[in-house]
Parts: C-alpha cells; sequence; structure tokens
C-alpha cells in the first residue's frame, strides 16, 4: 500500500468497486463517451477563472484555502450554487485585502461568512469551524500564509495534499468500507488543483505531479455519469436517488458512489490515452463539471448526503 496519498485514493476506491453492490461502471457507456469526446476533440478544460481571484499574488492562495475549506453542501439551501460561494469571496477579499488574514479567519463568526457569501448558506457552524481551524494552522505554522503552505510541498501536489491534510483535520476526507479505510481527499486535491489552475502551473502552482491527482469525488460528476449510463445504480439506490432520500455519509451506498466515480474517469483516462490524449484527472474532472452544470436542470436527482467533505 502506498503512502502516497494520491495513490491511495486511487488504489482504495479501485478496491472498493472491485466489492461494490451497490454501483457499477458500465464498460459501454464509458466506452460511447470516450469515443464522443475524442471524436469533438474536447478532451479537456482549462480552470476556470471567470468566478475566482486569480491575481498572481500570494493572495490568490490565501483565498483558494478559505474557499476550499467552505466547498461542500450546497445542495440544502435552494439557490445556492458553487459561484456564487467563489464570487462572494472574490468581492470580499478585493473589497478588503486583509479580510482572510489569518488572524482574522480563526475568529470568524457566523455572520462574517454569511456576509462574504451575500446568501444562507447550509451547515454555517461547520463552515465557521473549518474557517478557524484553517487561520489558526496557518499562525501555527506557516506563517499567516497559505502561500508558505504550498511553498512548502516543493512543487508536489502529492505533498501538498499531505500538508494540507496534516495540518487541517477538516480536509481528511476518509470512511470505511468493508473494514478498510479508504480515501477520498476530495476538498484537498481541489486546493491543489486550483492552485494550479489559477497560477497556470507557473510559479507557485507548479507541480511535477499533476497527473498523480484524482478526479474530485462530488455530487455533480456522479450525476452527469449515471445520466450517461456510465454509473449504474442497483434499484434500491437508485430509488432513493431519484426520491432524494438522504443518504449516510459514510454508509456503503456513499463510499461507492463516490469510488466509482474516481474508477470511472480513471477507466476514462486510460481509453483517451489510446486515442493520444494524454488528460490529467483534474482537467477530466473540470469537464465533466462544467458539462454537468451547462445541463444541471435536466439532470436526474443527485445523490443527497450532507457532509463536510464536498
Amino acid at each position: 500500500m502506498s503512502h502516497n496519498p494520491l495513490q491511495l485514493v486511487r488504489e482504495t476506491t479501485a478496491w472498493v468497486v472491485e466489492r461494490a453492490q451497490q454501483v457499477q461502471i458500465s464498460a459501454d457507456a464509458l466506452n460511447v463517451l470516450v469515443e464522443s469526446m475524442h471524436a469533438r476533440g474536447d478532451v479537456v478544460q482549462q480552470w476556470n477563472r471567470t468566478p475566482h481571484l486569480a491575481d498572481g499574488t500570494p493572495r490568490t492562495a490565501q483565498y483558494l484555502l478559505v474557499l476550499d475549506a467552505l466547498n461542500f453542501c450546497f445542495w440544502p439551501q435552494p439557490g445556492l450554487e458553487y459561484e456564487h460561494l467563489a464570487e462572494g469571496l472574490k468581492r470580499t477579499i478585493e473589497a478588503d485585502p486583509h479580510a482572510f488574514d489569518a488572524e482574522r479567519l480563526a475568529v470568524v463568526e457566523i455572520d462574517d461568512v454569511r456576509r462574504w457569501v451575500g446568501m444562507e448558506m447550509p451547515q454555517l457552524e461547520e463552515r465557521v469551524r473549518l474557517v478557524r481551524e484553517i487561520g489558526v494552522g496557518l499562525q501555527a505554522h506557516f506563517g499567516g500564509q497559505a502561500a508558505n503552505l504550498v511553498a512548502a510541498a516543493n512543487h508536489s501536489a502529492a505533498q501538498l495534499v499531505s500538508l494540507v491534510t496534516a495540518h487541517f483535520p477538516g480536509f481528511r476526507d476518509h470512511a470505511v468500507y468493508a473494514g478498510r479505510q479508504v480515501f477520498f481527499y476530495k476538498r484537498a486535491q481541489i486546493f491543489a488543483a486550483d492552485v494550479w489552475g489559477a497560477f497556470d502551473g507557473k510559479g507557485l502552482g507548479h507541480f511535477d505531479d499533476v497527473h498523480e491527482m484524482t478526479m474530485f469525488a462530488d455530487y455533480r460528476v456522479p450525476q452527469y455519469l449515471r445520466a450517461l449510463g456510465v454509473l449504474v445504480y442497483a434499484p434500491s439506490l437508485a430509488e432513493k436517488v431519484d426520491e432524494a432520500q438522504e443518504i449516510w455519509s459514510g454508509s456503503p451506498e456513499e463510499i461507492e458512489i463516490r469510488a466509482a466515480t474516481v474508477q470511472a474517469v480513471e477507466r476514462l483516462r486510460a481509453r483517451l490515452m489510446q486515442y493520444g490524449h494524454d488528460v490529467p484527472a483534474v482537467q477530466v474532472d473540470w469537464l465533466l463539471w462544467e458539462r454537468a452544470e451547462a445541463v444541471r436542470d435536466q439532470l436526474p436527482p443527485h445523490h443527497r448526503t450532507r457532509t463536510i467533505y464536498y
């Protein structure tokens, strides 16, 4: 078993998929998706700069760490989407460059987070706790600067994920399936990917191991892959999802959905390689997520899990 956190995600999710009872990956539907992507030349998605702060300075890293600490569970709040969070935080730091200074993050209040976003958010107490955790951790270990955290990773996404999960417990996204620990590290990986994207893979955003990252197991990408027939749910699970019944965090069903999503993208990447497309899972994730967002009102329901991890 690897000690590389990115390889741990890959290995343990593959182990789950081999034993899954509720979620399967359709090879035929996956092939149809790959062939359509190849035929259209639509195999990669760049980082979406529009809703984000990306000014090339250290405050971009500070902004992204706050963003990815809060980047979870939008679904219980009608009308709330990721772009509201990203744009709200961008407005906040542009109006007050010191808004996300570590000493202020360490004592943030519910009203602060609500004001940042400009609308109500679910699980506000947990969001406040996670932001405070960042403020305290940055002060204690990185001179208050997320840029120092990124620099300490020495241009390794794997090392950055290790540092983030070591110093900020709220990013430790894992579960237990059939007695074995399974790793996802969605928000820790997306922080590394956001830094890579925001800095155009240069300077602070240069990582030598971008290809080692997996996709970011959330609820939008499996929703889209299920609509395409790539993910196939057992009837009992399909009924729960379609009826918007809550699926408990850490349940076998939820773990299988997330693990199958990771592995579906891994298989998709492997098939794309056969067509000559060497695409990081990061960019495949962005592509699938953007496609899903574009048609989100036409998709069947996504699974509903109340969690801090995605």
